[in-house]
């Protein structure tokens, strides 16, 4: 059993001095929209303004800074999927040692590129993170480098905990911190920093249901691998298992650790761009999925901060969560109709659309997969619309014009 004592104030506070010249420290942001939803005053530690867009450079630097000078001229490995990886290559740059990051055969080209433009050599290894780590681990050993764990490291937990100690300073009347869990580095540094200064403090863990492994093995006393799984939004916390050190540390420090649904993980990334205008990923948004949907209750006097844990989100991904709220909202619908084959049909349609006042988005003819007359055609529609009410009358402005619709979306 990993002893706790490993990781305390002064190793945290020893860790943030020597950080100082490259962490950034991160702005708390007024929430007067989430605050309002949840009855309660809401605070956001907007660690995706951290440079390489996470907390992760934090426990990085601190490692790699805690290096003896033999360790940090050998280099250092870290096997990674995105944020670990990058910031572990933007600290050895920062000083001045070899790096080497490897990164599953899948990984996106966008956060490659990123781990080589910081000055680290990338190695393309495994189908999946568990297999790039192997592959990392090993090659650490074989060559004398340091390999940099993602988070079941002492040093690393020290790192992290940086964000509690701006958080105690930032914020006067802190009463509950809600950090992002993955494999439980953050969360752990994080209370260890806040509650050694300011024991009345409470510190609620999130982690999203695909991916779920701490409340089973907080309940089981060791790491226990999770037995679910699939995609999710939130892959940056999908940890399939705890670390040793972590999972003590959480259970000494952390004083609840709960689980929110994969959908409003969804919701707060775009309730945080439309409102609070920040680009947070899945990861870093579960705290506020959270509290929004009641698996968390916000301090009844006082602050309770959200720690937003990163940013690092493909636009790709940002584009289909956007696009999918937009539709649940009512603002987005999608029709197929039936028009007469002939000239002038569609844009009759067109025409009728657009005195409704509603916005063509898209438009695709559909001749296969339907039951169609010889004389038929079939469009599908994509229209921006005010919300439900707008998207109603122009359905019926369609009917009554004489169109058989079907709704889509």
């Amino acid at each position: 059993m990993a002893s706790t004592r490993a990781v305390d104030l002064e190793r945290i506070r020893r860790a943030a001095v020597a950080d100082d010249d490259v962490v950034r420290e991160t702005p708390v942001l007024s929430s007067r929209t989430i605050s309002e939803r949840v009855g309660a005053t809401v605070a956001l530690k907007a660690e995706n303004l951290q440079r390489t867009g996470s907390f992760k450079l934090r426990g990085a630097l601190a490692k790699i800074s805690a290096l003896d000078a033999r360790s940090a001229a050998a280099g250092v490995v870290a096997g990674s999927a995105g944020n670990h990886g990058q910031a572990v290559a933007y600290a050895a740059r920062a000083r001045g040692i070899a790096c080497e990051v490897f990164m599953p055969l899948s990984a996106p080209n966008q956060k490659i590129d990123a781990c080589a433009e910081f000055g680290a050599t990338v190695r393309l290894v495994g189908a999946n993170v568990d297999e790039t780590l192997t592959a990392a681990q090993a090659r650490a050993r074989e060559a004398g480098m340091t390999f940099v764990h993602p988070f079941d490291d002492r040093d690393v937990v020290a790192g992290q905990g940086g964000v509690g100690l701006e958080l105690a300073r930032q914020v006067g009347d802190l009463s509950l911190i809600v950090v992002p869990v993955g494999g439980g580095g953050l969360v752990s540094g994080v209370a260890i920093a806040a509650k050694s200064m300011r024991p009345g403090i409470r510190v609620v863990g999130v982690q999203v249901d695909r991916c779920a492994p701490v409340p089973d093995s907080l309940a089981h006393g060791r790491p226990v691998e999770f037995a679910g799984g699939g995609p999710t939004i939130a892959d940056g916390i999908a940890v399939k298992r705890p670390g040793a050190l972590t999972l003590e540390l959480m259970r000494e420090w952390v004083d609840e650790v709960v689980v929110v649904p994969e959908d409003t993980v969804a919701e707060a990334m775009v309730l945080l761009l439309e409102r609070a205008k920040l680009v947070v990923e899945g990861a870093g948004a579960v705290g506020v999925a959270a509290l929004l949907g009641g698996q968390v209750r916000p301090a009844p006097t006082g602050t309770t901060a959200v720690v937003l844990s990163g940013g690092n989100v493909d636009p790709g991904v940002l584009s289909l969560v956007a696009r999918r709220h937009e539709s649940q909202a009512g603002r987005r619908l999608v029709v197929l109709t039936r028009l007469p084959d002939r000239p002038g049909a569609l844009a009759a349609l067109l025409a009728l659309i657009g005195e409704q006042s509603a916005n063509l988005l898209d438009i695709t003819h559909v001749r296969e997969g339907i039951d169609l007359h010889v004389r038929e055609s079939a469009v599908q529609l994509v229209l921006e619309t005010r919300g439900p009410a707008h998207a109603a009358e122009v359905l019926a402005a369609i009917g009554d014009a004489g169109y058989e619709t079907r709704t889509l979306a």
